[in-house]
């Protein structure tokens, strides 16, 4: 059977193309450049875009299963979830996973009065998201500069979660059910820092910054960081500067309990523990350590 993978080139996606690969599945890509796409060899390559729901008709035709993400590439919630479940019903596609992004949209809604045999992915935290968020610093100044220090989240490998969605894909028994996927581990931002410097043999430090300080420096054009939730909130209508860095604050001041609950649904899907902090940090450790000159 061939199993279709919107999101492929991402983060998240190319670890389900990667777990699917070694089971031996059949996989089709979908991505919006299928010139700039590298991926697996035998993987097949198809044009689409899933805020043109048109676009995906071709993609869909033979596939049994496919994994969604439930926003465009401008990180925002997809509007036009009813037509892609449309297509996906109307293809035959049985198993379906969907990963939650930032924000729920058309998509879930459309996915749950369907006879799609879904299953929501909801992981918190990406590690994967750090390289981003806090690599250009680390790389360039050994220090990560934010507030709330001692925040905590259980964040998981992006590995842990392309196994997840690989195995409901491939196995039965998991229609109908949402997974809180975690790592294993609940973990302050500084205890990560601390981490990172443990992988990469450097003092590494994170400097707390004050609610005050992050209003003065983040509402600067070119003073705010490299933060993913950063992008994500730029994109949507209406956020300014300043509300941007007052969501963020009350998000890192007051997280609300989902984000910081561990659960072991990474191992009751795939049989084993989720992958540490460590490991991942070991993993990457290159990728926080500082470029020579070009």
């Amino acid at each position: 059977m061939t199993i279709l993978v919107t999101g492929a080139t991402g983060t998240i996606g190319r670890q389900v193309v990667r777990h699917l690969i070694e089971r031996g599945q059949q996989v089709r890509a979908l991505t919006r450049d299928p010139s700039r796409a590298v991926l697996p060899e035998g993987v097949e390559v198809a044009a689409g875009d899933l805020t043109d729901a048109a676009s995906l008709e071709a993609a869909f035709d033979g596939v049994s299963a496919v994994h969604l993400i439930n926003f465009g590439g401008d990180y925002q919630p997809l509007t036009n979830g009813r037509h892609i479940v449309d297509l996906a019903e109307k293809a035959g596609i049985g198993k379906t996973t969907i990963l939650a992004g930032w924000q729920e949209g058309m998509l879930e809604p459309a996915v749950k009065s369907s006879r799609l045999e879904w299953t929501f992915l909801q992981p918190v935290q990406f590690m994967a998201n750090f390289l981003t968020d806090w690599g250009e610093s680390l790389r360039t100044t050994g220090r990560v500069r934010e507030p709330y220090g001692d925040r905590k989240s259980p964040p998981i490998d992006e590995y842990d979660i392309g196994a997840v969605a690989a195995t409901v894909l491939t196995q039965d028994g998991h229609g109908g059910g949402s997974y809180h996927l975690t790592g294993p581990e609940v973990l302050s931002a500084r205890q990560m820092v601390a981490i990172i410097g443990e992988a990469t043999g450097r003092h590494l430090r994170f400097e707390e910054l004050t609610p005050d300080q992050v209003r003065r420096e983040w509402s600067v054009a070119g003073g705010r960081p490299h933060l993913y939730l950063f992008r994500a909130f730029s994109q949507a209508a209406g956020f300014g500067a300043a509300d941007l860095v007052e969501i963020l604050l009350q998000m890192y001041g007051t997280p609300n309990e989902y984000g910081t609950t561990l659960t072991d649904q990474v191992e009751q899907v795939t049989g084993r523990p989720p992958r540490t902090f460590a490991q991942w940090a070991a993993e990457h450790a290159r990728q926080f350590l500082p470029q020579p000159p070009a």
